[in-house]
This record gives structure tokens, sequence and C-alpha cells, in this order.
């Protein structure tokens, strides 16, 4: 990236920061803006910015952007408090997310005769995870029951971190199977992975929990100075990543670990006296709009290119059937209606971690037509989610609250469509652990 193209992104960021409110009441979310600016001007047919999307310092930002968002949601799930409401949000992940990432996969296979069963499953779990940041104006819309803005929110802050492991593995396998130099298919592409898993896990785990007790004993000890805590979780996020990256073990795993671990280290009095985790979130989320930028100008030209009737087809069943029917399912019993699985079902935006993981089979498959197509597949699946979840947050939102107050008030008739007062239309979503 070059000095004029982060000269670029900081002014965007500016512009973005003072109208961002204005935007968001407009259903204009900031990965659009972003992504758009990034296709306008980065594009390598016209753009006046150089983008080189196979260059090692985008892949480490766009890596990093991922572990501190990992690290921060994963940091943010106050498991003591999640209990009173597990059912919702542990049907999500627990059924519908396995269940979207074998249909997923299914469909890909089924579509695209070329790719290899590592490949199809490859596509299936990258669009598996969900972006709150996409819908934020539904999971903050305080009109909308906060049990289904919960399960919402801890899905999305989870799902990402759970499917790492089966991305990764499929990119391993894939690799063996096309022949990608440095592989050559044997089973310890498998193995391989299975290692760098196991030992993200043991990093984060020992990374998150010590630096935490660290923390408190400095805190109680009065050996830290004011903001200091913020940035004892943004050192925890970054170190995970860096040591396991460090001993060939899975920088991912090993920031959603730790912020898991980092948070259960954490009695409720520490962890809520502060934002702790907000360093670590708000650096997340500034280069989150890099990242962005880099998918409209690196990612959307090849769907661009690859573009046909299959493409289509396929980005339009991943958010519809894909991700509706797997929710559905994994909501029998619960006693909500059609009308509210289906709401659930639809805000299930696709976004960064798939983003990253696009970004991943490029570096490791390289440029091969059929991993081409493969990142098309996403790339496209994730801009028509970024344009359509945006733009039918807010009335969606409001059309699902005016449905529910005619059940309850049959003759009542239709209210305000306005949010009540209180209810924010900030582009940052509703955290798992607020009440």
């Amino acid at each position: 990236m070059t000095e004029t193209t982060f000269a670029v992104l900081a002014l965007l960021v500016l512009a973005w920061a003072v109208t961002s409110d204005l935007l968001a009441r407009l259903n204009i979310t900031g990965p659009l803006v972003f992504a758009v600016a990034g296709y306008a001007l980065g594009n390598s047919d016209w753009g006046p910015l150089s983008v080189d999307v196979e260059a090692p310092s985008v892949h480490l930002l766009a890596e990093l952007t991922l572990a501190l968002l990992l690290f921060s949601d994963a940091a943010r799930v106050n498991l003591s408090r999640l209990k009173r409401d597990v059912r919702l949000p542990g049907r999500l992940l627990a059924f519908g997310l396995p269940l979207s990432v074998v249909l997923g996969s299914l469909l890909a296979a089924w579509l695209f005769d070329d790719f290899t069963w590592a490949l199809a499953g490859f596509v299936g779990a990258t669009l598996a995870p969900t972006d709150a940041a996409l819908s934020a104006q539904v999971i903050n819309d305080r009109r909308i029951p906060m049990r289904l803005r919960r399960a919402l929110n801890v899905e999305s802050g989870l799902n990402d971190g759970i499917v790492t492991p089966v991305v990764l593995f499929t990119l391993a396998v894939a690799a063996g199977q096309l022949g990608v130099e440095g592989h050559d298919g044997g089973s310890d592409d498998g193995g391989g992975a299975l290692f760098a898993l196991a030992v993200g896990v043991i990093v984060g785990l020992a990374i998150g929990s010590v630096s935490a007790r660290l923390m408190t004993v400095g805190s109680r000890r009065r050996w830290m100075t004011t903001g200091a805590r913020r940035l004892t979780a943004f050192a925890a996020a970054l170190s995970s990543f860096a040591l396991a990256v460090a001993f060939s073990g899975n920088g991912f795993i090993a920031a959603f670990v730790a912020g898991i671990a980092f948070r259960a280290a954490l009695d409720d009095d520490a962890a809520d006296e502060e934002n702790i985790v907000e360093l670590p979130e708000l650096v997340g989320e500034v280069l989150a709009f890099a990242v962005w930028f880099l998918f409209g100008a690196a990612l959307v030209p090849i769907a661009v290119h690859n573009f046909d009737f299959t493409l289509l087809a396929y980005a339009v069943l991943s958010l519809t059937v894909v991700r509706i029917v797997p929710v559905a399912l994994s909501l029998l019993g619960t006693g909500l209606d059609r009308k509210t699985a289906l709401f659930v079902g639809w805000f299930g935006p696709r976004g960064l971690a798939s983003v990253v993981f696009a970004l991943l089979a490029i570096e490791q498959l390289g440029d091969i037509p059929v991993v081409e197509q493969a990142v098309a597949v996403v790339a496209l699946t994730v801009l028509l989610s970024v344009v359509l979840h945006g733009v039918t947050a807010g009335p969606f939102g409001s059309r699902y609250v005016r449905l529910e107050q005619a059940d309850e008030d049959p003759g009542a008739g239709p209210r305000s469509r306005h949010p009540a007062h209180g209810s924010s239309q900030s582009p940052t979503p509703l955290r798992s652990d607020q009440p």
C-alpha cells in the first residue's frame, strides 16, 4: 500500500466519522462506502491508486484486523450473563452454523463442477459466519426484543472464530488437491492444519488467562496508569496472534481463544469497571475500513470478471436458502413464530471474516482459475450482502416491530415507523454482554 493510498484511506475514515449517523439514517453502511471507494479508486483497470492484493503487507493488514476483532468479540461475551438466555444463540451456533457450512458446501459442489470437495468446503465455510456490523440498525433497535438482538449479536461474535479451523483445514487440503507449489497432496496437509489449531489454542489460553491475571494484580496494587487496562487487552490480542504465528500455529484461533480466556479470567466487577477491550475493538474497526477498501479494489473486480448466472445463483441462494433453512431448523421447538425465524434468518450478513478468508485463499492457493472462481463466489456473495442487508436493516426492522405490535394488539393498528426515543442508529453493534 503506497503513501498516497494510505492518505486517501485516512481522509475517507475522517469523512465517514463526521457523517456516520447521517449515512446510517439513509441505510448506508461503512463497509458499503469503503467498498465502493475501493472499487472506484483502486480498481486496476482505471483507478488512480495502486493496490496489490498479493503484497505481504495487505495480507498482514487483513489478518491483524480479523485477529483484533476475533479477540474483542470473544472478550465481550459475558458467559455468566449469557447462561441466563443461552438457548437461542446456542442453537444458532451448535446447529444452524454447521448446517449452513454443509449446505453451502454441497451447493458449491453441485453448481461448480471444477471445484474439489475441499474447495467447495472452503466456500461453504467461508460464507457461513455472519457480521453484525452490516445490520447494526437491527441489533441496536431497542424496539426489537432483546432476546433476538442478543442472539444475533452473540452468533455473529462467535461464529467466525468457530468456523475458522474449518476454513483453514479446507484450504490446506485444497492446496494439496490442486497441486499448489509446496504441497504434495498427502495427508500431512490436514495434519499440519490440526497442529496449527492445537498451537493456537494453547497460546491463546496461555496469553489470555495470564494477561488478565497480571492486569488484575497490577490494578489492585495500583501499578497501572489510567488507560493501561485497555492497552493490556490490546497487547494480549496482538501477542496471542503473533506468538502463535511464530510457533507455526493458527493466529486467528489464538486471538479468539485468548479473548475467551481473557474474559473468563476477569471477575464481572473488573470487566464492567471500564471498557477494557475498547482499544483492540476500536483499532480493529478502523483497520476494517481499510480491508473493505481492499475488498472493493481487489476482490470485487474478480467477481465482475468472473460473473455469470451460476455465480449469481449461488450468491442469492447463499444469502437466502443456505442461511434461512438452517436457522429455521435450529429454532424449531423454541416457540418462535415463522416471521421471527425468517427475520433472524435474513439478518445473517456476510462480512469481514469472509473477505479475509478469501484473501487467504489467494495467498495460499495462488491465481489458479478454479481458485479465482471460488474467490469470485465469495466476493459476489459478500457484495450482495453488504448492499441488501445494509439497505434492508432499518425498513425490515421497523416492519417486524409493526407485525409484532399487531399480533399483540390486533385492534391497535399500526404505530409509528420511527424508532423509540433512545434507540440507537449507531454503526457499532450492541455487544452481547449488555443487558
